[in-house]
């Protein structure tokens, strides 16, 4: 539980100095198209951060198995997904872009998994 509460505080930070870092260090080094791949990493981070700190939250009460998973898919989905955006982004390479949609699947895999421990908490 503390680990996924200790991730998100982490991954809300990062989000927040890497939109700024975007905003402000990126602007005018990088293609306008990049800084809008930049933004979707940034924000994608911050919603699935979000979702962290609620799993966290979640777990501190229900030791429910699939809360677990869904901690580490989301923590995972976040390296992934918007791990490969920022490096897109900033160097242009291509097979980096191809990791993205396995993070796209492991945030869908972490929505289901924290949907099924809300309903078994019912």
């Amino acid at each position: 539980m503390k680990l996924f509460l200790l991730f998100g505080i982490i991954n809300g930070f990062l989000a927040v100095a890497l939109g700024a870092f975007g905003a402000h260090g990126l602007e005018g080094k990088i293609s306008d198209h990049s800084l809008k791949i930049w933004e979707k990493a940034v924000n994608y981070q911050m919603f699935h951060t979000a979702a962290l700190l609620v799993t966290g939250l979640l777990l501190a009460k229900n030791q429910i198995a699939s809360l677990t998973w869904a901690g580490w898919a989301f923590f995972i989905g976040i390296i992934l997904f918007s791990g490969s955006l920022y490096f897109y982004a900033t160097t242009g390479i291509r097979a980096l872009a191809m990791i993205t949609p396995f993070g796209g699947v492991t945030f869908l895999v972490a929505w289901v998994l924290l949907g099924y421990a809300v309903m078994k908490m019912v």
